[in-house]
């Protein structure tokens, strides 16, 4: 990860969108940019907490040791999207790690600016309250779906809130390339049993995968193995 120029607009991020406008030249003059290469992180679980990334450009994915050689993937977070907020708190460590998924561009704050920040615009610190409530829902649904949804309806729900998040073109193709293992990861599974469900969904013709590319077939098929199995 390497220092870049400015590239902010100062219009685009979670912060920049929610701060006073007079705060604005605070910002400017107190953020850096960093460019992070394809499978470069901008933290690691454990690590001392610095200050918060805000996304520019590209794609990271967020995720937690599992097992000694497993991961889970907690969430993606994409343009405009706050990255290192779980850090906040007594315990100033990360509990999580963030990945590039592709060559990407962050906005930093140290940590004791951000505090400021907060405390100076009322708006920011409301939505990032919001922010945090919608994340522990999320968190609490994960959980439950990996304690008892079967893998076959986690793979599937993994597909659709890909697409969800980063939409699909007029083929169906879910805009973000994504290796098999962090599909897996997502999922809460191990590779080889993605690789038999993949193989079953092709079958059917729900969606098939080429390289990183996920093409969805038919996104009906997908919600209605969720649905059948919440029954």
């Amino acid at each position: 990860m390497k220092e870049c120029s400015d590239l902010c607009d100062l219009k685009s991020c979670f912060l920049c969108k929610l701060c006073l406008p007079e705060w604005l030249p605070a910002l400017a003059v107190k953020k850096r940019n960093f460019e992070v290469k394809k499978g470069e992180s901008l933290f690691t679980e454990g690590d001392a907490v610095t200050g918060i990334y805000f996304v520019y450009t590209g794609n990271f994915k967020v995720h937690k040791r599992w097992d000694k050689e497993k991961e889970l993937i907690i969430r993606f977070a994409t343009s405009g999207d706050i990255v290192g907020h779980m850090g906040l708190g007594e315990k100033l460590f990360y509990p999580v790690s963030a990945t590039a998924l592709q060559p990407s561009v962050v906005c930093f704050l140290e940590m004791d600016f951000f505090d400021t920040t907060l405390k100076v615009n009322a708006n920011l610190t409301y939505e990032l309250m919001k922010f945090f409530a919608n994340e522990l829902q999320n968190s609490h649904r994960s959980m439950r779906n990996l304690a008892h949804m079967s893998v076959k309806a986690r793979i599937a729900q993994a597909f659709v809130s890909l697409g969800a998040q980063f939409g699909l073109d007029k083929n169906g193709v879910i805009d973000v390339e994504m290796s098999r293992q962090d599909i897996s990861s997502f999922a809460g599974t191990t590779y080889e049993t993605l690789f038999k469900v993949l193989n079953e969904f092709a079958k059917l013709k729900v969606l098939t995968i080429a390289g990183r590319k996920i093409q969805v077939l038919d996104e009906s098929q997908l919600l209605e193995i969720i649905a059948n199995d919440n029954v």
